[in-house]
């Protein structure tokens, strides 16, 4: 059995995040490492842990959507995509809301 891919950064970001574990962009920067080394599993954790810390995170649900997508898990990633167009239209940010409504009418 081989081991996933790593990076230098992957460590850095891990060691950041233990650091700071109530911080969402730590956590968002370490999912999107994950996602870079095509770790699909670890990246949907850490988009999660990232949207426990701050469920208005916009970003994260457009970026967990597009993991769980590489992943075959389409309802989720529609059902992902939702939750993170109220948020982002409850933060007023209608360029994300717009984006994730894209992608869903893509999946539909």
């Amino acid at each position: 059995m081989s081991l996933p891919p790593t990076s230098p950064r992957l460590e850095q970001l891990r060691q950041l995040a233990a650091a700071l574990p109530a911080d969402p962009l730590t956590q968002y920067g370490l999912a999107l490492e994950y996602v870079s080394l095509e770790r699909w599993d670890e990246a949907i954790a850490a988009f999660d842990e990232t949207l426990r810390i701050d469920a208005r995170y916009a970003a994260a649900y457009f970026q967990k959507a597009r993991a769980l997508l590489r992943r075959g898990r389409r309802g989720e990633a529609a059902a992902t995509l939702e939750v993170g167009i109220a948020a982002a239209e409850a933060n007023g940010d209608a360029h994300a809301a717009a984006e994730m409504r894209k992608m869903r009418e893509a999946i539909a």
